[in-house]
């Protein structure tokens, strides 16, 4: 099939764009999602709809089939969310989840405590943005309505510390993947007066999108910082209402203990670390046969750079669903309780499946308009070097922003700004590869087509589309910032500097927001 090549036109951000636009103005993610398939389609096969038909059928079997073998990374994702989905729903029919909000609610004497707990719960859960939004958002939900705390401002709290952990973190999915492609950079501009890991550590601090996020987070929950559509939606909470009502009720893991539950805090801890666990286990295990295969030493670091993501974390789930069976036993549960369990957990789960699905497929179609080369070719200009990094910062954003993917733009950007770099001044290549880091994870934060949103909205039970929009003034207002930092590194070329600008931003930023916007009054928690 011979399609239209859009690599040098503007054309190329149609289907993007306009699957953005709708989802902003109609608030109706399919249905967007949709349009932008069918255009880029449309535009792809030059209108002709038999061929665009037949275009989209060979791209919705590839999310499950390709080059006559599975997709082994979709698929697992997909048997990962459902098991998940089953494992806590065993949990909270089992009374553990009840456990645990009875627990915390022990200890957690207000609102700001319980978003505390949330945004700590990151750290035990940092291997994957995916498995965070979806763990944490489950375990901690019945929490913070206990404490009247909107289902938007939850997945702010998942989402904002998810990708910012991981793209820090050198031993998670997201440090692997950055590594690896580090490294590759590295040794096509004969950089080898440092390792590739040496090097992610001194990108850390110059990561400023992702850094000042974490802070953030911290003052968001500090100062009960509400502003834009978050304030409405904690006056809502306030009330009683922890969703948009009039939206009706969105997707979410909602499962109601039968009185007969017994279960405790160790039918939660239990499985939970044993799902960590065995995650990390066998993402160190996999990588490791890898590194067999291929003849080289075993290292740690080495095996999270081969290792399969997908695999691992259902492994991982299947441990945990086990070892959450053999606990539930002992309680003696009635049988039907047993059989709605997991039907339930894996049903709550299919809104977010098929969103990903139409969140695929779109990525796909985006790739064949080859959106990410047209917005990466802007960067081929008669440049001052000063603005260099800040430019590739802006450009990382866009293409994350109009793609819905991080990844994808770590893998066309970062060789991209490598090569910038050693083209004009390789002093920056590490301040540059930072600068990508940073646009792509605001650009996964800010995107409506992103599955990292759409998977933080359905772990806190919020509707996607609200949760879009009220992350999105915290975002931008960081993200700004990070320019500002951007552009005082490419002129010192000291990241020190950058990170004191972006600072300086963010207190004045904070402090006019926190004194224009009062803290919202805190209510009662509310009695099970």
């Amino acid at each position: 099939m011979n399609l239209v090549d859009f690599s040098d036109s503007l054309m190329s951000v149609v289907p993007a764009m306009l699957a953005v636009i709708l989802a902003v103005t109609t608030r109706r993610v399919l249905l967007s999602l949709g349009a932008g398939i069918f255009a880029g389609a449309m535009m792809l096969n030059q209108y002709s709809p038999l061929e665009s038909m037949q275009y989209l059928v060979g791209k919705v079997l590839a999310i499950v089939w390709v080059d006559g073998a599975m997709n082994s990374d979709n698929v697992n994702m997909i048997i990962f969310m459902l098991l998940l989905g089953a494992l806590i729903s065993l949990m909270s029919v089992s009374g553990a989840t009840q456990a645990f909000a009875d627990w915390a609610a022990v200890r957690c004497k207000d609102r700001r405590s319980a978003k505390s707990l949330t945004g700590l719960m990151v750290f035990i859960f940092f291997i994957d943005d995916f498995f965070h939004s979806l763990s944490v958002g489950a375990i901690c939900r019945p929490v913070t309505d206990r404490f009247n705390i909107s289902r938007a401002k939850l997945a702010y709290l998942l989402d904002s510390t998810a990708a910012p952990v991981c793209v820090l973190m050198p031993i998670s999915s997201w440090g692997a993947y950055i590594i690896a492609l580090v490294g590759g950079i590295m040794v096509a501009h004969g950089v080898t007066d440092q390792s590739p890991i040496s090097a992610f550590v001194e990108m850390m601090p110059m990561n400023l999108y992702a850094v000042f996020t974490l802070v953030m987070v911290l003052c968001v929950i500090a100062f009960q910082l509400d502003i834009g559509p978050m304030r409405k939606h904690e006056k809502w909470a306030l009330e009683g209402k922890l969703w948009d009502e009039s939206k009706g009720k969105p997707a979410g893991l909602d499962v109601e203990a039968p009185e007969s539950a017994k279960g405790g805090m160790i039918d939660m801890v239990l499985p939970i670390l044993t799902l960590t666990m065995a995650t990390v286990f066998f993402m160190v295990q996999s990588g490791a046969d890898v590194l067999a295969a291929n003849g080289e030493a075993f290292s740690v670091i080495g095996s999270f750079e081969n290792t399969d993501v997908g695999s691992s974390l259902v492994y991982g789930a299947i441990c945990s669903l086990v070892v959450s069976i053999a606990l539930a036993l002992r309680l003696k549960l009635d049988a039907g309780s047993w059989m709605k369990a997991a039907p339930q957990g894996i049903s709550a789960m299919m809104p977010a499946i098929i969103i990903l699905f139409f969140a695929w497929t779109i990525g796909a179609v985006v790739r064949d308009m080859q959106t990410g080369i047209y917005l990466a070719s802007m960067s081929n200009g008669n440049l001052p070097v000063e603005l260099l990094p800040a430019v590739v910062f802006l450009l990382s954003c866009a293409m994350a922003f109009a793609t819905g993917t991080s990844w994808g733009t770590f893998g066309i950007m970062l060789p991209l700004a490598g090569d910038i770099a050693a083209a004009s001044d390789i002093a920056l290549l590490l301040p540059m590869l930072s600068a990508v880091l940073a646009g792509a994870v605001f650009g996964d934060h800010s995107s409506p087509i992103s599955s990292t949103s759409i998977l933080s909205a359905t772990g806190a039970g919020c509707h996607h589309m609200d949760h879009v929009m009220t992350q999105l003034p915290y975002a931008c207002s960081v993200a700004f910032g990070a320019l500002l930092g951007y552009l005082a590194i490419g002129y010192t070329h000291s990241a020190w500097a950058g990170v004191a600008v972006s600072g300086l931003w963010f207190l004045a930023f904070c402090a006019f927001a926190v004194r224009k916007s009062k803290p919202i009054m805190a209510a009662e928690p509310i009695t099970s």
